[in-house]
């Protein structure tokens, strides 16, 4: 194809599709150059592990949301802002740097959790507000007029999903997108297929079905 590889720089991941062990000690070469061995690597803007976790990529999109936060606090801060300009600012510069990949996630309460928790004090902040107020949550989401994280998250998983049922079945996406649905956790030598678990208990919990995202209007 014309490429060329660099082995000074090349690493390599490897991911556990079963729980049996595989092959101790063995190297990957390049002819006589070693191929280091990586547990987590970054690829375009997400953090891919080893295995069926995805606790670095929360961890990361959250340190980038902070980022994104310090950046835009002149704004955020700023008492001459209206509340509607600073919470369109915060959805499209803020929220978007968090959830961005969410509809890949495999999701758990616990990663819902943990961004709620730091979006709930970043918008407390926005509004000069402290833990001391006791003001509840839902009452910063009402006056902000912002939907809850794990709804978002679920609303872009849901937008992937009906996006890739849309492919021809020959697709190399679609055919990824199946394997994830058809496999089950119980089954021994196979990868825990969290993402197509947590597709069926979105779908279970909208009542809602398969076949839907082959109809634009429903």
């Amino acid at each position: 194809m014309g490429f060329k590889l660099r082995r000074t720089k090349t690493k390599y991941l490897e991911y556990k599709f079963s729980s049996e062990l595989g092959e101790v000690g063995r190297d990957v070469r390049l002819g006589a150059q070693v191929i280091p061995k990586r547990s987590s690597f970054k690829y375009l803007g997400s953090i891919i592990q080893g295995g069926e976790e995805i606790d670095e990529d929360i961890t990361h999109h959250i340190r980038v949301g902070w980022i994104k936060w310090r950046l835009a606090s002149r704004v955020l801060f700023d008492k001459r802002v209206s509340s509607l300009i600073k919470d369109k600012f915060y959805r499209v510069v803020v929220r978007q740097a968090m959830l961005y990949g969410a509809e890949c996630w495999p999701v758990k309460n616990s990663h819902t959790q943990k961004i709620k928790v730091v979006e709930m004090k970043m918008l407390m902040w926005m509004f000069m507000h402290t833990w001391m107020d006791k003001i509840k949550n839902e009452v910063i989401q009402e006056k902000v007029g912002m939907a809850p994280m794990d709804d978002k998250i679920r609303e872009a998983r849901l937008r992937w999903f009906g996006h890739v049922r849309k492919k021809s079945p020959d697709d190399p996406v679609r055919r990824c997108e199946s394997l994830a649905l058809v496999g089950t956790r119980r089954c021994r030598g196979q990868p825990k297929n969290y993402w197509g678990e947590v597709i069926r208990q979105d779908m279970a919990l909208l009542q809602i079905s398969e076949d839907m995202a082959l109809y634009r209007k429903v």
